[in-house]
C-alpha cells in the first residue's frame, strides 16, 4: 500500500545485502497515468518485492514531486494556493498507488521542511567548494504580468528541425522529447496570459558540471561498467557535461539561501531529486544510514527516459560535488513511453488512461498490473539496434542469452534433457555450467544475466527444441489411439489382413 507498510523502521543491517529502490517521483499536479505507472512506481515495485523474496533487506521510497512550475501554474488557473494544490494531488496519487498494490516503505512529499534543510545544505557545501558561478542569461518575461516567465509558463513551436510540434513548453518538448531553453521557442506565449513575452536579462546560479567532469567521469565508468546502465543512458549522460542552472524566478519552490538570490527558488530538477533524500529523512532520522553509506548499500531507480540525465548527471554531481559520501546510484532501470491510440501519453493534456479510470473499469489491480508489466515498453529491436546502435545490440544479445541460461536452469527439475540441450546450444558444457547456486560468490551472477555469459562468448548452431504438432498429426494420432488397448489391438490385425 502507499504509505508506510510496517511499524518497525527499516535500517541497513550488517551481513546483508542492503537495497534502496526508488521510483523517479511523480509530478503532482495531476492524476498519474498508465505511462507514470509503469516507468516508475508499478516497475520499481515489481523489483522490490523480488528482492525482498530474495531475502534482501529493502528500502523503497517514494513520492510527490510538489515544488515548480506546473504547480504554480495551476494554482493560478484555480484560484488557490500551490499547497492546496499539492495537498489535494497527493491523496489522489496515495489512493491509486494503494489500488495497484504498490507497496511503497514510504510515501512522502517534497515539500516537508526536511526537502528544504537538507536542499539548502547541499547548496551550501557546493557554494564553499567553488562549484557553482553566477551568470547573467536572458529569459522571457511577460509585460503584462510583470514577471519572469519560467520554463513551463511559456508555450510555443519547437525549434528543432523535423518536428515543430506547435505546443512545445519552454524546457521540453513532448513530441520529440529535446531538451530546450524557452527563448528558442518559436511565436511563444504566456500560458497565464497570453501575451507575446519579450527578452530580459536576469542573474542566475549555475551548477559547473564541466568543473566536475572528472569526478562524474570517474563514477560514471564504475557504475555503468558492468552493464548495469544501459547504453543510451550512458550516451545521454555523456552530452549533458555543461553548466546547468540550478535557479528560478519562482515563488513555489525550495528558497535559494543567498542573500542576492532570496526572491529565487531552486530549480526544481535540481531540488527533485534530492526528495528522495528528505523523504527517507521524513520516514527515520537515521536517514544517513541509507544515503551516506556507499560501502553498504546499493541504490536502484526507476524512471521513463525523458527523466535519465537528471538522474545520472545533475542528481550524482550535486552530490559528488558536496565532499560527502554519498550513496550514489548503482543501476538504472529505463523505459520508452507507453503509447496511447499511436501516441504519447500525457498529463498535461489530459490524454491516456489515468489511474483513477481503471477502478470504474471493474478490472481486478493485479490484471492491469500483469499487463502494464508484460507490455512495458523496452530500449529492443536487435535487428534495428545491429545498424543503429552496436553496443546497445551488444547488450540486449548478452542479456537474452543469459536469460536463456537462467530458464535453462529453472526447467532443469522438471525437463533435464531440454536443459541440456540448450546449453549445448549455448556452447557451453552443461556438467560445468547448469547452477543456480546463490552462495556468496555467486550472488551477484544470480541477479543479473548479462554476467552469466562472458564477454566475447560464441554460442552453439541453433536448432528447433520442439517440433510443431500440424492439424492432421493430431488427427492421427487421435485416430491411433482411440479406445482401449483391445480395440486398437483388434483394428491393427483387421488393418494387416
Amino acid at each position: 500500500m502507499a504509505e508506510t507498510a510496517a511499524a518497525a523502521v527499516l535500517l541497513p543491517l550488517a551481513g546483508r545485502r542492503n537495497v534502496l529502490v526508488t521510483s523517479a517521483l511523480p509530478y503532482v499536479n495531476n492524476v498519474p497515468h498508465l505511462g507514470n505507472l509503469v516507468g516508475c512506481v508499478l516497475s520499481a515495485d515489481a523489483y522490490a518485492r523480488y528482492c525482498r523474496l530474495r531475502g534482501h533487506n529493502v528500502l523503497f521510497v517514494c513520492g510527490t514531486d510538489e515544488y515548480g512550475t506546473a504547480t504554480e501554474a495551476r494554482a493560478l488557473q484555480e484560484g488557490c494556493s500551490p499547497r492546496e494544490v499539492c495537498d489535494r494531488f497527493h491523496a489522489l496519487h496515495r489512493e491509486v498507488y494503494r489500488w495497484f498494490g504498490i507497496r511503497f516503505d514510504h510515501f512522502g512529499r517534497t515539500s516537508s521542511q526536511q526537502q528544504t534543510e537538507i536542499c539548502q545544505g547541499v547548496f551550501r557545501r557546493l557554494l564553499d567548494n567553488g562549484w557553482l558561478s553566477e551568470k547573467t542569461i536572458q529569459q522571457l518575461y511577460c509585460g503584462s504580468c510583470e514577471r519572469f516567465l519560467a520554463d513551463r509558463l511559456v508555450e510555443g513551436s519547437c525549434p528543432v528541425e523535423g518536428c515543430g510540434h506547435d505546443s512545445a513548453r519552454g524546457d521540453q518538448c513532448e513530441r520529440c522529447g529535446e531538451l530546450l531553453n524557452s527563448i528558442e521557442l518559436i511565436d511563444p506565449k504566456c500560458k497565464v496570459c497570453g501575451s507575446a513575452p519579450c527578452v530580459r536579462d536576469t542573474d542566475h546560479l549555475f551548477l559547473e558540471l564541466p568543473l566536475l567532469k572528472e569526478k562524474l567521469e570517474g563514477y560514471i565508468d564504475g557504475a555503468s561498467g558492468d552493464g548495469s546502465w544501459s547504453h543510451n543512458a550512458v550516451h545521454v549522460t555523456n552530452a549533458w557535461l555543461k553548466p546547468r542552472c540550478i535557479t528560478r524566478d519562482l515563488k513555489w519552490g525550495v528558497p535559494v539561501p543567498h542573500d542576492k538570490y532570496k526572491d529565487k527558488v531552486f530549480y526544481v530538477w535540481f531540488d527533485a531529486p534530492i526528495g528522495y533524500i528528505s523523504i527517507t529523512a521524513c520516514y527515520t532520522p537515521e536517514w544517513e544510514k541509507w544515503w551516506k553509506n556507499p560501502e553498504n548499500v546499493e541504490l536502484y531507480q526507476f524512471m521513463g527516459k525523458d527523466n535519465v540525465p537528471f538522474h545520472t548527471v545533475m542528481f550524482p554531481a550535486t552530490l559528488l560535488g558536496t565532499g560527502e559520501n554519498w550513496t550514489l546510484l548503482k543501476a538504472i532501470s529505463v523505459t520508452e513511453y507507453l503509447t496511447y491510440e499511436s501516441g504519447k501519453f500525457s498529463k498535461a493534456k489530459g490524454i491516456g488512461v489515468f489511474g483513477n479510470d481503471t477502478k470504474d473499469t471493474n478490472i481486478p489491480p493485479e490484471v492491469w498490473r500483469y499487463y502494464l508489466l508484460t507490455n512495458r515498453p523496452e530500449e529492443s529491436q536487435f535487428w534495428k539496434l545491429y545498424k543503429q546502435d552496436p553496443p546497445g545490440c551488444a547488450t540486449v544479445m548478452k542479456t537474452s542469452v543469459g536469460l536463456v541460461y537462467l530458464l535453462a536452469c529453472l526447467l532443469e527439475p522438471f525437463m533435464p534433457s531440454f536443459s541440456k540441450e540448450v546449453l549445448q546450444q549455448l556452447n557451453l558444457c552443461p556438467d560445468e555450467h547448469l547452477s543456480f547456486c546463490d552462495e556468496k560468490g555467486d550472488r551477484d551472477k544470480a541477479k543479473r544475466p548479462w554476467d552469466l555469459i562472458p564477454s566475447g562468448h560464441r554460442i552453439g548452431k541453433p536448432a528447433p527444441l520442439f517440433k510443431g504438432l500440424d492439424d492432421n498429426t493430431v488427427k492421427g494420432f487421435k485416430e491411433k489411439f482411440a479406445g482401449s488397448q483391445t480395440e486398437r489391438r483388434l483394428r491393427a490385425e483387421v488393418a494387416a489382413q
